[in-house]
C-alpha cells in the first residue's frame, strides 16, 4: 500500500466547530544551531528557535506515521456502492408507514413485520451471489414487559447477514443500523413514522454493503445487521451483542450507523463531507482494577474504542471516500444513546457514525407543518449522496479491518524497574508478517511515529522513555495492511 495524505475539504463552511481526531503529528524535530540552548535576549528568556523546537518534544526513533491508501481492490469496492440503490432502500423502508417496535408483525404491507420480512428477503437475494459464504438470519427473542417502553411481551427480531471469513471466521467486525422508527410519543405505534434518517439511512448502509461484499472473500468475518427495538431501549443490539458474547465470538470492532442521512443542520448549515465518529475514552465496562491502572498510566485517551477511531481516520479519511472523519471524544451525544453501547457494555470495541449537523425537527417528531416548519423524518430531508459517502467510509473501514491481521492481544510494558527504555511484549497474531510499534507525545491525539519490529518477534525494547510518550503495537501483513493498535498495560508480577 502507498501513503496518501491528501484530504477532501467540505464544500461549505460550517459555523459549528467540530472536534477532529485527524490532527496529524509531523514527527519532525526542528534542529537548533549549536549553542542555541544558551541563546537569548539577555533577559533570561530562551530564543524563539529553542521554543519552537520544544513544541516537538520529545524526539525519538521511527518514521512518521501515515494513513493507509486504498488498494485497487478496495477502490473497486467503493466504486460499486450505488447511490440509487441506497435511495430506493430508504424509500422502501419509509413505505411501510411505521416501523415502530410495537406495530404489527403480521400485516404484510404496514408495520415492523413487513419491514423485517422485506429486509430479510432482500439481503437473502444479495447473499445468493456469495456462493454460500454469506448467510442471512432472523435473530429473534421475546422481550418481556419492562415497565417503561415495552408494555407487553414483544418479539424483537434482528436481520443479520454474515459473510464468513476465509481464514479467521471467529474474528468478527459488525456494522448495523436500526430499522424501527418512532414519532413524538414513544408509545404511539400506529401513526405515520417514516424514520428516513433515523434510521433507514443506517439500514440502507448495511444492506448496500452486504450486496457489495457478497462476492468478496475477506480474511475475517463481516456482519451487516439491521436491528430492532433501538428506540424502545437498544433491545435488538443488546440481544445480538449478548449472543456473540455467549458464543465466544471475538468481535474486534462494531460500528452503528445511526442518523447518517443528512448533511444539513437545523440552521441551514451544510457540510456534505464530514462524518462524526463518537468514541468513548474511559471504557463503559471498565473494572475497578482497570480504572486504577488507567489512572496510573494515563490511558483515558487509549481505550479500544479510541484505537478503533484512530484506525478509521487512517483508512477512511481520504479522497476515495470523499469524507473527513471528525472523531468526537465521548460515547454519544447528550441525552442520546445508540446500539454501540450494547457492545461496549460487553467489552467489544465499538463506536457510532452520525451526520455532522442534526436537525431535531426531523427526528422523533409527528409529521406535521406547524408555524412555517415542516416536522417529521421524511425522505425529502435526506442527502442520498451523503449516505453513499458514509457507506464508502464503512466499506473502507470494514475491508481494511477484515483483510489485515487482528489487533495484538496481551500487550504489556515492563515496569519492573526504573529506566529510560520501554520494553514491550505481546501475543503472536495469526497471519501477521510482522509488527509495528507506534508512539506519540502525550498531548497528541493520533500516533505520530512508527517503528518496525524485526522479523516476527513478539517483544522489543525501544530507546525512548515510557514516561514521556504513549506506545501501541499493531500487526502488519505481507502487503503492509495493518491492524488497529493495542495499548499496553503494566506487566503483572
Amino acid at each position: 500500500m502507498t501513503d496518501d495524505t491528501s484530504e477532501p475539504r467540505p464544500t461549505h463552511a460550517s459555523r459549528r466547530a467540530l472536534i477532529s481526531g485527524t490532527a496529524a503529528g509531523t514527527g519532525a524535530v526542528l534542529a537548533s544551531a549549536p549553542g542555541a540552548a544558551a541563546a537569548g535576549d539577555g533577559s533570561g528568556h530562551r530564543s524563539r528557535s529553542v521554543l519552537d523546537a520544544d513544541e516537538h518534544w520529545p524526539d525519538g526513533p521511527g518514521r512518521r506515521n501515515r494513513p493507509q491508501s486504498p488498494d485497487a481492490e478496495l477502490r473497486a469496492i467503493m466504486r460499486a456502492v450505488d447511490r440509487r440503490r441506497i435511495e430506493a432502500n430508504v424509500r422502501k423502508l419509509v413505505s411501510f408507514g411505521t416501523r415502530h417496535t410495537l406495530s404489527s408483525q403480521t400485516d404484510p404491507e404496514r408495520g415492523i413485520g413487513a419491514a423485517r420480512d422485506w429486509i430479510y428477503d432482500t439481503m437473502s437475494r444479495y447473499a445468493q451471489a456469495s456462493g454460500g459464504r454469506m448467510t442471512v438470519e432472523k435473530q429473534s427473542y421475546v422481550q418481556q414487559p419492562d415497565g417503561a417502553r415495552i408494555p407487553t411481551p414483544t418479539t424483537i427480531t434482528n436481520v443479520i447477514a454474515t459473510l464468513v471469513g476465509s481464514e479467521e471466521p471467529n474474528r468478527v467486525y459488525v456494522i448495523s443500523g436500526h430499522y424501527d422508527s418512532r414519532v413524538t410519543d414513544i408509545m404511539n405505534f400506529t401513526d405515520y413514522a417514516p424514520g428516513a434518517n433515523d434510521d433507514a439511512s443506517g439500514v440502507a448502509v448495511s444492506m448496500e454493503l452486504a450486496r457489495v461484499f457478497a462476492t468478496y472473500r475477506p480474511r475475517a468475518t463481516l456482519v451487516f445487521a439491521a436491528v430492532a427495538g433501538e428506540e424502545q431501549g437498544l433491545y435488538g443490539a443488546d440481544h445480538m451483542a449478548q449472543t456473540y458474547q455467549d458464543q465466544g465470538v471475538d468481535v474486534q470492532g462494531m460500528f452503528t450507523n445511526d442518523i447518517v442521512g443528512s448533511s444539513t443542520g437545523d440552521d441551514g448549515t451544510r457540510d456534505a463531507h464530514s462524518l462524526r465518529l463518537f468514541a468513548e475514552g474511559v471504557p463503559t465496562a471498565e473494572t475497578d482494577e482497570e480504572a486504577a491502572v488507567r489512572r496510573s498510566v494515563g490511558g483515558e485517551n487509549d481505550s479500544p474504542a479510541r484505537q478503533l477511531a484512530r484506525f478509521v481516520t487512517e483508512v477512511a479519511d481520504n479522497r476515495s471516500t470523499g469524507m473527513r472523519i471528525r472523531v468526537i471524544y465521548r460515547r454519544d451525544r447528550y441525552l442520546r444513546g445508540g446500539d454501540h453501547i450494547a457492545f461496549l457494555e460487553r467489552r467489544f470495541p465499538a463506536a457510532r457514525f452520525t451526520e455532522p449537523n442534526e436537525n431535531y425537527a426531523h427526528q422523533h417528531q409527528d409529521v406535521r407543518f406547524e408555524d412555517g416548519i415542516q416536522y417529521g423524518d421524511l425522505p425529502r430531508f435526506c442527502d442520498f449522496g451523503f449516505i453513499t459517502r458514509v457507506a464508502r467510509v464503512n466499506a473502507a473501514t470494514l475491508w481494511s479491518l477484515a483483510t489485515a491481521p487482528g489487533t495484538p492481544k496481551g500487550l504489556t510494558v515492563d515496569t519492573s524497574q526504573l529506566d529510560n527504555n520501554t520494553a514491550l511484549a505481546w501475543e503472536a497474531v495469526p497471519g501477521a508478517a510482522g509488527y509495528e510499534v507506534v508512539w506519540r507525545p502525550t498531548p497528541q491525539d493520533d500516533w505520530t511515529h512508527v517503528i518496525r519490529v524485526r522479523g516476527t518477534r513478539t517483544s522489543t525494547t525501544i530507546d525512548l522513555s515510557k514516561d514521556n510518550v504513549f506506545f501501541g503495537v499493531r500487526s502488519v501483513d505481507a502487503r503492509g495492511r495493518r491492524s488497529p493498535a493495542a495499548f499496553p498495560v503494566p506487566a503483572s508480577g
